[in-house]
């Protein structure tokens, strides 16, 4: 059996090789390193894969959610609701707008935001919600839409976790995860179900106006060179990663459905033991594309298991072990009570992320879960 890896990037670099290798040639030889023709190209490619108007590529899915926010002209003192459990790029950018975050709890069975807890934070200072389709599910968008309708709120997707997945509404009609809202955001780290070779995003729209914006803050509020209109960052895709990007993109459907096969066969393994929640799918595989196959050890060993994974050579991580509302950056005893917080406050002390990548084969999966059910026990 091959070395486990949480991700096996290298192995997904071989099967593309020869076009990433060059490329990247091609941009050395020609020195296009930033807004090159591969950045354009690959702009239109994932436009025509999203079936999305717009798409604003950047330096990485922390601008991008920053520029998303700018583009819509929130002002210092606005309130955003998002998710208590999540990364904390998601708050981070909230804060760093002097906007004022509001974090709500999740659904017990997704970990996805929880839209009746959204009606119940919403203020008349509440100006946009932000959920997050985490681990690669997609939350519940036909709510969020409504509730976002109702209250003339924004809604701005974090899509850094889902990429390529399906949202299939109540009228049957389907979206790409982060097409579904105002705008959408999504990181390529490396480790992404799409990544690049370093950092990158991109901002997703269908509003031309928003879109016209997001085009000038991300190179600086430029839309003629030294003419500066708006108020920007320096935010660019440079054309190395875009050219990998572009190498990936074509077989992004590829890589999903080998998530969605080895997420199927630790399933599997693990249905009959009591003391392990697997992941559920909401309506139909093609919601979760898994950027995390995450577990909840029910019977306390959940640090335990940790341990001793480790000390097998089995990588795993928790995402995330501290709920944002008690990090130091973001902690507001008079806004939040650990009542609001029940299901995040368990999850961080059940959740464990298993290897998941488009390298990972039966042997490995078959490995782990047998380590996994012997340890955890399953009476």
């Amino acid at each position: 059996m091959k070395k486990i890896q949480m991700v096996d990037l290298k192995g997904q670099y071989e099967e593309i090789k020869e076009q990433v290798d060059a490329s990247m040639q091609e941009i050395i030889e020609n020195t296009s390193f930033i807004n090159g023709p591969e950045v354009h190209q690959f702009q239109k490619e994932l436009e025509e894969y999203l079936e999305v108007k717009h798409v604003i590529p950047c330096a990485n899915g922390t601008d991008a959610l920053q520029i998303a926010m700018m583009g819509l002209g929130l002002k210092p003192g606005d309130e955003v609701i998002t998710v208590d459990f999540t990364f904390a790029a998601t708050v981070e950018v909230i804060a760093l707008l002097n906007l004022t975050p509001v974090l709500v709890d999740v659904e017990s069975h997704t970990y996805n935001i929880d839209p009746k807890e959204i009606e119940r934070a919403i203020t008349p200072k509440t100006k946009a919600i932000v959920p997050v389709h985490l681990f690669g599910q997609t939350a519940n968008m036909d709510e969020i839409m409504r509730i976002a309708k109702e209250n003339n709120l924004f809604v701005i997707e974090d899509n850094a976790q889902a990429i390529g997945a399906n949202y299939r509404s109540s009228d049957k009609s389907i979206k790409k995860a982060g097409t579904i809202g105002d705008v959408g955001t999504t990181s390529f780290f490396p480790s992404k179900n799409l990544g690049c070779y370093g950092d990158g995003g991109a901002i997703f729209t269908n509003d031309d106006a928003l879109a016209h914006t997001i085009r000038g803050i991300v190179n600086h509020g430029m839309y003629e060179r030294y003419h500066h209109d708006v108020v920007g960052v320096n935010s660019r895709l440079d054309s190395l990663q875009a050219a990998v990007l572009r190498a990936k993109l074509p077989r992004l459907d590829i890589y999903n459905e080998a998530r969605k096969e080895a997420a199927f066969k630790y399933t599997t393994a693990f249905e009959k033991n009591k003391n392990i929640i697997t992941p559920e799918v909401v309506s139909d595989c093609d919601t979760h594309v898994f950027h995390q196959y995450t577990l909840r050890i029910m019977n306390g060993k959940r640090d335990a298991l940790v341990k001793h994974l480790q000390e097998n050579n089995v990588p795993c991580g928790i995402y995330y072990p501290i709920p944002l509302h008690a990090q130091k950056a973001y902690a507001d005893a008079e806004r939040y009570d650990e009542a609001d917080f029940k299901v995040t406050n368990q999850l961080v002390k059940e959740v464990i992320a298993l290897p998941m990548h488009t390298e990972l084969d039966e042997d490995q999966i078959r490995y782990i879960a047998k380590m996994i059910n012997n340890f955890v026990g399953k009476d």
